[in-house]
């Protein structure tokens, strides 16, 4: 990470981060997509936006099952290798979430804890503030956030992972309402320090902000089975809102 960036800028682009993730569960996050689709009631006809859609997962599994979706991410090195599945129902742009959108979708899905990534709030409002804009009137938004309560009870201090030869040291704390993951990355004689830094959000912490921005919230689920949201059990904190200007 030189000395300018953000964490994030540095971490998301790096061939180490998606290593390190590869074996994230597809099925389950296209059983997720599934239901999610099933609950919301979006047709074929309605266009959907993938706020921090990374490598496009998530956009592409969307997209087979008939729908117009546009991916954005900060990454260039992840939406060149998105932009390898885009046809002409499926597109893919960098773009910083926290700017506003040139379009109106009628569902803005912002999944897998792509929230709370900055240290200033300004920040953070500015990602729903780009939803909330983002949103056609009638439009749909949807927040998958980590269940911030049980990610904190259940945190693993330290885990040691070697991928391909590749060695990843990760340590985890929790300080001042931040998740930090440390981790160094030791290839061959090299050894590089990444960090993921994530705001403990809470359901309060978002109805907070969705009040102040006149967002009108909707539900708030705690799986990708789409299980109701029990602070204590739940892995997951899935929000739905409307924009309610």
């Amino acid at each position: 990470m030189t000395k300018h960036q953000k964490w994030f800028q540095s971490w998301f682009d790096t061939p180490y981060y998606h290593m390190l993730y590869k074996k994230r569960d597809r099925t389950e996050a296209k059983i997720f997509i599934k239901n999610l689709v099933d609950h919301l009631g979006i047709n074929d006809q309605q266009t959907i936006l993938d706020l921090a859609c990374g490598k496009g997962r998530h956009s592409i599994f969307l997209n087979s099952l008939g729908f117009y979706v546009k991916g954005v991410d900060l990454s260039k090195q992840s939406i060149s290798e998105a932009l390898k599945s885009a046809n002409n129902r499926l597109d893919f742009e960098v773009h910083d979430m926290r700017t506003p959108l040139n379009d109106k979708y009628d569902v803005i899905l912002n999944l897998f804890t792509s929230f709370g990534y900055f240290d200033s709030m300004e920040d953070n409002f500015s990602v729903l503030n780009t939803i909330k804009n983002g949103l056609t009137k009638e439009g749909i938004g949807v927040i998958d956030f980590m269940n911030s309560p049980y990610v904190i009870q259940h945190l693993v201090a330290h885990d040691f992972v070697e991928i391909e030869g590749i060695q990843f040291d990760i340590n985890r704390k929790y300080t001042n309402g931040v998740i930090t993951k440390s981790i160094d990355v030791t290839d061959g004689d090299l050894t590089t320090h990444y960090e993921e830094r994530v705001r403990a959000f809470q359901l309060d912490d978002f109805l907070r902000m969705f009040s102040m921005l006149n967002l009108k919230f909707v539900e708030c689920l705690g799986s990708y089975g789409l299980e109701p949201y029990d602070v204590e059990n739940s892995k997951r904190l899935i929000l739905i809102f409307k924009n309610n200007a």
